[in-house]
């Protein structure tokens, strides 16, 4: 019952549907990016010079990240780089990703936060994309669905991989769409201009990511294991915290400077409020 083979040949040169589906998803994030990037004072030359140091960072850090939790399976040195047999860790991406675009504002004294706002509503958009690829490759799928009311798309996916002939979980799938939605909601939040404070975007990624992560981490069937602990389910919880921190960490300073303000600010306020 295989839908279609996940790979095709040019000239001899086997490609996988699964690196191009990745590719478009690095694509779209960076145009979406260049679009809202306006939105923090960046331009479009902005963005893609960014890229270019997040992309190989990413790739590194994802790659990286599996290696060192699967090290009994590398027979050789050689096999870490061996990337077209599958292995990629988000999380270990996605802080590759952050190491890139410090970098890249260390180097070209731009705002962390800002370009991090900019950066995470492409990112989002980008992620749910590169979903797809799991499932062309059939991969990252969850518990098997055993009950035949409940085996079909987009509850299920059928798993015929090495094999398996079984129904499971698509939870690809659930967060494709979780990540559809948060984009919706990034997107509405960068476009505000009552936002007062950079970095606001970006932690709510943090959280509703984490969030959805948190729960479909633990539908699936394999994860990457740290002992007894899912890895991207401890990652979560630590980005969510960051997330969290950083917005109460605003509403305080917020609410400080406010109650303290000075009698010329106060009097400007209020003739402001005259004008309108």
């Amino acid at each position: 019952m295989t839908l279609f083979n996940n790979t095709f040949e040019i000239f001899g040169l086997t490609i996988h549907y699964y690196g191009i589906i990745t590719a478009l998803g690095y694509i779209l994030g960076v145009v979406v990016a260049c679009l809202f990037a306006k939105q923090r004072g960046f331009k479009t030359d902005d963005i893609i010079t960014v890229a270019c140091y997040v992309i190989p960072l990413a790739v590194i850090g994802a790659r990286l990240c599996y290696v060192l939790n699967y090290l009994d399976k590398m027979d050789s040195f050689w096999d870490a780089f061996a990337v077209w047999d599958g292995g990629l860790v988000f999380y270990g991406g996605l802080i590759g990703g952050i190491l890139g675009v410090v970098l890249y504002c260390l180097i070209h004294k731009k705002n962390f936060l800002k370009l991090a706002d900019v950066a995470v509503v492409g990112l989002i958009i980008g992620q749910g994309l590169g979903r797809w690829g799991n499932f062309v490759n059939q991969e990252a799928y969850g518990y098997e669905v055993t009950d035949p009311k409940w085996q079909f798309f987009p509850i299920a996916v059928y798993i015929d991989k090495y094999g398996i002939n079984e129904w499971h979980l698509a939870t690809f799938f659930y967060e494709f769409m979780n990540n559809m939605i948060i984009f919706v909601i990034l997107a509405l939040l960068i476009s505000n201009k009552k936002l007062k404070y950079d970095g606001i975007v970006a932690a709510v990624y943090l959280i509703l990511y984490g969030l959805c992560r948190y729960f479909v981490e633990g539908l699936r069937t394999d994860s990457v294991m740290i002992g007894d602990l899912r890895f991207s389910q401890v990652l979560s919880i630590v980005f969510m915290v960051i997330g969290i921190c950083y917005i109460i960490g605003c509403v305080i300073y917020h609410y400080y400077k406010k109650k303290h303000r000075t009698s010329y600010e106060i009097i400007m306020d209020v003739l402001k409020d005259d004008l309108k």
